[in-house]
């Protein structure tokens, strides 16, 4: 273990470099996101990295402190959160074990205090760190996930249903359109719809808005992602928050749309079809959809989802209860807000 150490800080230009060039590298990962969650009202970015006797990075780990308010509600509402993560470059694997054990320690002890639970939300197969997972108290939980290969037009278009094809030609054909916001009071009208569909439908955290205001500030200059908007008679109706990972893969991280309020247009599927669409047109090897329910349990979003033709992965979560009296009571207090889930 005396050849590597874990650091809190380093040059952002060797992060971002590691993050582009590992195999499994991410936006979520990167510098850019670190800032996003920084400014962001309510979230604690945490950045740890493990560097070598050379000072070469051999993985880094970005995490976010989320809470639901600054005050009682934010105590017993905070959770850390990592996306994508930990990115780790190890001369073997065994090499590798060590460093995920340093990372997790480390992030033990700075969130233990903060956070009444960690979960790693998995955008690849961690099989192979499980064991270090378990030995620091990890649990893993099953999660279903879509994921779309855009690598050839023509395939991604046929494992796309017929239904949802005509859905998009019928409601572009109707005067609905596929924009970029010009101005942030796009945004707003998108996160509006956002909002009402996060409070009495899917019941969990939705971000503050500055979260939403700077993505769109930061998309137009760093190109860390895109929204995509659906336009109808001059208004908002629906669209797609998606993070990019250059050269690589687009995400739904948020959507939504005023979908059966409009006769023959779909914005839910207009919003992804934008996206996958996108990746297609500029060479992105796939799309992910980040989610797409427990096993177990009925999700009707998961029919939607697959819909699109994408390949059903199992990568699942691993979670880590860092105070139970505190997690059960915040569970049972915020059960409708759907905080702890």
């Amino acid at each position: 273990m005396g050849k590597h150490r874990a650091v809190r800080e380093i040059d952002r230009r060797k992060w971002l470099k590691f993050v582009l060039n590992h195999p499994r590298g991410n936006v979520f990962q990167s510098p850019e996101m670190f800032d996003r969650f920084r400014e962001t009202n309510n979230y604690e970015p945490i950045f740890l990295a493990v560097i070598n006797e050379n000072k070469n990075i051999n993985a880094v780990l970005l995490t976010v402190i989320q809470k639901e308010s600054a005050g009682i509600l934010g105590y017993f509402s905070s959770r850390a959160i990592v996306f994508g993560g930990p990115l780790i470059k190890g001369k073997d694997s065994s090499d590798e074990l060590i460093i995920m054990e340093i990372l997790l320690s480390e992030l033990i002890k700075i969130t233990k205090f903060k956070s009444i639970y960690i979960q790693f939300r998995n955008f690849f197969d961690v099989k192979s760190y499980e064991v270090v997972f378990k030995k620091f108290g990890f649990k893993y939980l099953e999660h279903f996930n879509f994921i779309v290969d855009t690598t050839y037009r023509e395939e991604t278009e046929k494992r796309i249903s017929k239904s949802k094809m005509r859905q998009v030609r019928k409601s572009l054909k109707n005067g609905a359109r596929i924009i970029e916001p010009q101005n942030i009071g796009e945004v707003e009208a998108f996160y509006n719809i956002l909002k009402d569909l996060y409070k009495t439908k899917v019941k969990r955290p939705l971000p503050d808005w500055s979260f939403f205001r700077t993505f769109y500030q930061t998309s137009r200059n760093e190109k860390i992602g895109k929204y995509f908007l659906v336009e109808y008679n001059k208004e908002i109706i629906g669209g797609m928050l998606c993070p990019i990972t250059p050269d690589k893969a687009i995400y739904e991280w948020y959507v939504c749309g005023l979908d059966g309020q409009y006769n023959g247009i779909y914005p839910s599927v207009l919003a992804t079809w934008a996206a996958i669409d996108y990746a297609l047109k500029k060479g992105l090897r796939y799309f992910d959809f980040m989610g797409a329910g427990k096993p177990d349990q009925d999700y009707g979003v998961r029919e939607f989802k697959s819909k699109f033709g994408g390949r059903l992965v199992n990568y699942g979560r691993f979670e880590r209860i860092n105070n139970k009296p505190l997690y059960l009571l915040g569970k049972l207090g915020l059960k409708v807000l759907g905080a702890l889930r």
